[in-house]
């Protein structure tokens, strides 16, 4: 790695691993308040019209890089995500790969929640590009709102999926505070958050199987603390779960899917008088013509989606995909 007059420039690798993607949702289903008990909120048919309306904005917008035209089919992390990266697609004049929302399903689970907000799940195929399948995270507030896209992450590699009611294409909804599970899904994704953080010394590592993401991060910062040491730096990774705002689905197994924000704030500074520059380019466009100093401050998105086994099994929680996108760079 080439050191000049900066704390960190990662390799395109390493900048690879940081970036995410995301987007949003549709057309509301009047019939649903209607609905048997115990049956999906929707039909297959009008999942498929939902996220067909979905795709259809956000292509529009991608293709107008218009950041303003998103909250009509987007929400939470996704919409921050997808704002960040049409940012950058303004700057960069390109919108990254990793952003490719293919259209075509292997699996929807729908709730069968009669109440609001719902929520409706979609397993994408893999995309063009062969980059692993997509995994879209829809809710709708109301029965009167349009169905957005709330979060999408992309699965891991081989990745093996828990199972759902396949047959009838629907799932009981769960929430931040469900139980029967070995810690509720609000427990979940805060110890979760303290693994990133932490790394093998969180008193939780023990509880949480490893994963691709994991890894990742792990060697993204082993990679720039090089760097930083040679510079006589430090770096700091801040993680913190939003553990109010997390989608849940039940599993075939009594256990659930969870999918939460997790917010990072990524803290270096340069010594020996040097300045600290964005460390990929990504940041770089993020950071614009701001005037560097010898620290920046780097916030990240990360979606995560977590399974959860029952309570009294002996599995981990596992990750089974994410995302990690810059939202803010910003010179301290």
């Amino acid at each position: 790695m080439n050191i000049r007059h900066t704390l960190i420039r990662l390799t395109a690798a390493s900048a690879a691993l940081v970036t995410a993607i995301s987007i949003a949702a549709c057309t509301p289903s009047p019939q649903a308040a209607s609905d048997p008990d115990n049956s999906p909120v929707v039909t297959a048919d009008q999942e498929q019209r939902i996220r067909k309306n979905i795709l259809d904005t956000i292509n529009e917008a991608d293709s107008a890089r218009d950041t303003n035209a998103l909250s009509a089919r987007m929400s939470g992390p996704a919409l921050s995500v997808r704002e960040s990266q049409l940012k950058i697609a303004q700057a960069n004049n390109k919108l990254d790969s990793s952003a490719t929302i293919p259209d075509s399903l292997s699996q929807s689970v729908v709730s069968t929640s009669k109440s609001w907000p719902r929520n409706l799940f979609a397993i994408t195929t893999v995309t063009d590009q062969q980059q692993s399948q997509r995994l879209l995270v829809l809710n709708q507030d109301n029965a009167t709102s349009n169905y957005k896209i709330w979060g999408l992450v992309r699965l891991f590699s081989g990745v093996q999926m828990p199972r759902f009611n396949v047959s009838t294409i629907g799932s009981a909804q769960g929430n931040a505070t469900t139980s029967g599970l070995k810690v509720t899904p609000a427990q979940a994704v805060e110890q979760y958050a303290d693994v990133l953080e932490n790394g093998s010394s969180s008193k939780y590592a023990k509880d949480y199987a490893d994963d691709a993401f994991r890894q990742q991060l792990i060697t993204l910062t082993q990679s720039v603390q090089s760097a930083i040491t040679q510079n006589e730096g430090t770096q700091t990774q801040k993680y913190t779960a939003d553990t109010k705002n997390i989608k849940v689905l039940h599993t075939a197994d009594g256990g659930v899917l969870a999918v939460a924000q997790i917010t990072s704030v990524w803290t270096r500074t340069a010594g020996n008088n040097r300045k600290s520059l964005p460390a990929s380019e990504s940041e770089v466009a993020l950071f614009g013509n701001a005037e560097t100093t010898s620290t920046l401050e780097v916030t990240y998105i990360n979606e995560v989606a977590l399974y959860i086994p029952a309570s009294g099994s002996d599995t981990q929680i596992r990750a089974v995909g994410a995302e990690r996108q810059p939202i803010s760079v910003v010179a301290r």
